[in-house]
C-alpha cells in the first residue's frame, strides 16, 4: 500500500481538530442552563388556613387545626404557637422545638389542607365582582384566572374602569388601569399577569 500524501494527512488532522473544538464549545452551555433555573416558590401560611399536623409515632398529638385570625395555632402540649408568616417546613421545625420539652426527638410534618395565605400571598378583589373575596395567589396567575375565581362581573360593574393596585418593592403603590369588560368579552389582549398582594378594584357603573 502506498503511503498517504502529506497534504492529505495534514487535512485530516485539521478536520479532527475542528471536531474536538466543536465538542468542547458545547460544554459551557449546560452550566449556563443550570445557573438560570427558576427559583422554587414556598407557600406562606396565613390566617384562615387549615393545617394537618402529623407527629410521627404520636397519634394523640397529630391533629388538624385552623390558623386563628391572630395567626396562631394550638395543638396538644403546645397551647399557642405562631403559624402565619411561616412556611410549612418552618412551622414543623418550630413545633419540633416546642414538643422537644415533652417527648424525645419529635418528628413533625405540616400539610396545608385548605389555604387562604398571608395577605402578601393573596389577590384581593373588591367591588362589583360576583363574589368579591381574597384569592390565594398561584404561580403564573393571570387577571382572567382571578375573574374566573370570583365568578365574573355583576351587571352593575363598570369593568373597563377597573384598576389593579400593586405595592412595589420600594414601598410605593402603582395603579394599573384594566379593561375587565373587554377581557370578559373575549379580548384576551387585555389579560395581564398578577402578582401576590395585588388588589383588584371594580367600580360600579354610574349609568
Amino acid at each position: 500500500m502506498r503511503p498517504l500524501p502529506q497534504n492529505y494527512v495534514l487535512w485530516l488532522m485539521m478536520v479532527l481538530g475542528l471536531l474536538l473544538l466543536g465538542g468542547c464549545s458545547t460544554a459551557p452551555a449546560v452550566t449556563h442552563l443550570a445557573a438560570v433555573a427558576p427559583p422554587v416558590e414556598h407557600y406562606i401560611i396565613g390566617p384562615g388556613d387549615s393545617l394537618e399536623i402529623f407527629v410521627r409515632d404520636n397519634p394523640t398529638l397529630s391533629t388538624t387545626v385552623p390558623v386563628r385570625p391572630d395567626g396562631r395555632i394550638s395543638i396538644p402540649l403546645v397551647q399557642s404557637i405562631m403559624a402565619a408568616g411561616e412556611t410549612p417546613e418552618e412551622l414543623a421545625g418550630n413545633l419540633e422545638k416546642a414538643l422537644g420539652s415533652y417527648i424525645r426527638a419529635p418528628l413533625v410534618t405540616v400539610i396545608v389542607k385548605s389555604f387562604v395565605g398571608a395577605y402578601s400571598q393573596q389577590v384581593r378583589v373588591v367591588g362589583q365582582a360576583a363574589v368579591p373575596k381574597a384569592v390565594p395567589y398561584r404561580s403564573g396567575m393571570s387577571l382572567l384566572d382571578v375573574m374566573i375565581d370570583v365568578g365574573g362581573l355583576t351587571k352593575f360593574a363598570s369593568g373597563n374602569s377597573a384598576k389593579v393596585i400593586r405595592r412595589l418593592h420600594d414601598g410605593n403603590e402603582q395603579t394599573i388601569p384594566v379593561r375587565l369588560g373587554d377581557l370578559m368579552n373575549g379580548a384576551i389582549k387585555y389579560n395581564m399577569v398578577m402578582q401576590p398582594g395585588d388588589i383588584l378594584i371594580i367600580p360600579q357603573s354610574l349609568l
